[in-house]
């Protein structure tokens, strides 16, 4: 009952959060301040899609893409002379690796501009190779983070990885190679698809822990409502009702050998995570569909990769959309993003917004309180294993908004 309570809440808040404008966003104004933040870079391409990823991305042409790639670089120089100042840089897609020079360029370029301390990048199982992987160390990034999604090859073949990415056993020889070149290894992995069962997760994680994996991260599936109709036609039925079995599956498995990064990332080391979202109090959305949040403003670039190079070849920023969140919203983000770390630190957070934001979140706390999500402890919050449960329906329904959101913008450009 309190989950099904919990998710109709979630959809119904985020669905309002994610209600952006249309319209030219205000200028980005000169920063000058030293706010913590990420600078986020979406390489959209792809050489194949995959039904189940509601990301934007598109088929690979190489033309388009180093068109792309010197329209990024263009970007990127912009937020350079706006004065911003980036500690961390995530690539993400797409497939960031697919046009590797181009990606040692952009890395170059971002560190020469601002201090960055940590780099994450995502790529694909077929990528790990010693040409790409001596670039990517060249380049100093710290953590690479690589698509998985299951060792099983009956669901790899139901989801169109099979035949680009090799059988479980070839994926999971190839992260073992890859073992010691980057301070942390991420294998991303997705649970609750449809036709998956226990024993199968159960094979997934046997052979991640017999990897020893830096880190694993471990997504419930989180499908927009477009994506949904693909995966009914290629894969099955999406169902949440044995989405918490397995979790606790995962939790029990991996809790035993690695530490909460987040409520769905399990780490041996202290490292960046997908969910940069929680460690950044704002971060810059740069490439064509990328989101950002800046200055209590949420805003998207277009998702019309040609329009996103000419507006760049004019030096114009290519934004499509935005919403600007009142202080309550901007609490509610906070409360959101900052606890799926597992614990919220209310000392900062009143600080932050001049002791108003016990009383203006009390609501939202004690209901939480009330069904035993949260213990407190030293001017923290931290989630019980119960609330860690809560907090993956509540992220799941955020991505779910974001990925309708993301359909929404690619209709209107006209993407498909």
């Amino acid at each position: 009952m309190i989950i099904q309570v919990v998710t109709r809440l979630a959809k119904q808040k985020f669905a309002g959060l994610l209600n952006f404008e249309k319209g030219r966003l205000p200028e980005l104004t000169f920063c000058n301040d030293e706010k913590k933040r990420l600078l986020y870079l979406h390489i959209p391409f792809c050489e194949e899609l995959c039904p189940f990823c509601s990301f934007h991305r598109v088929t690979f042409e190489e033309p388009l893409a180093r068109k792309y790639f010197q329209a990024l670089r263009r970007e990127i120089k912009i937020y350079h002379e706006k004065g911003y100042k980036f500690e961390g840089i995530y690539v993400g897609g797409g497939t960031p690796t697919v046009l590797i020079d181009e990606l040692d360029q952009i890395l170059n370029l971002a560190q020469e501009l601002f201090p960055i301390k940590d780099i994450s990048v995502e790529t694909n199982p077929h990528h790990l190779t010693p040409e790409k992987i001596e670039i990517l160390q060249k380049n100093n990034v710290h953590r690479l983070s690589v698509g998985v999604q299951t060792f099983n090859d009956d669901l790899l073949k139901k989801i169109g990885r099979y035949e680009k990415y090799g059988s479980g056993k070839i994926i999971a020889e190839r992260l073992k190679n890859t073992q010691g070149y980057f301070h942390t290894l991420n294998a991303d992995m997705i649970f609750n698809f449809p036709g998956q069962t226990s024993e199968m997760l159960e094979e997934d994680l046997a052979i991640l822990l017999n990897l020893n994996m830096d880190q694993v991260t471990f997504y419930p599936l989180m499908i927009s409502s477009l994506t949904q109709e693909t995966m009914e036609k290629t894969v099955g039925h999406v169902d949440f009702g044995g989405e918490r079995k397995l979790y606790e599956l995962i939790v029990r498995r991996l809790g035993k050998y690695y530490d909460f990064s987040s409520a769905w990332c399990f780490s041996h080391k202290e490292s960046l995570i997908d969910e940069y979202v929680v460690k950044f109090e704002e971060y810059a959305g740069l490439g064509s569909g990328s989101i950002g949040y800046l200055h209590g403003i949420c805003y998207s670039n277009t998702f019309d990769i040609e329009s996103y190079i000419a507006s760049l070849e004019k030096s114009k920023l290519p934004l499509q959309a935005f919403r600007k969140f009142d202080l309550h919203d901007q609490m509610r983000y906070d409360f959101l993003m900052k606890l799926f770390s597992t614990k919220l630190d209310i000392t900062a957070l009143q600080k932050k917004y001049d002791n108003k934001f016990l009383k203006t979140m009390w609501k939202e706390i004690s209901a939480f309180e009330i069904v035993r999500a949260f213990r407190y402890f030293d001017h923290y919050l931290y989630l019980t294993p119960y609330g860690r449960y809560l907090w993956v329906i509540m992220m799941r329904e955020f991505f779910i908004a974001v990925n309708n959101f993301r359909d929404y913008c690619r209709k209107q450009a006209g993407v498909k």
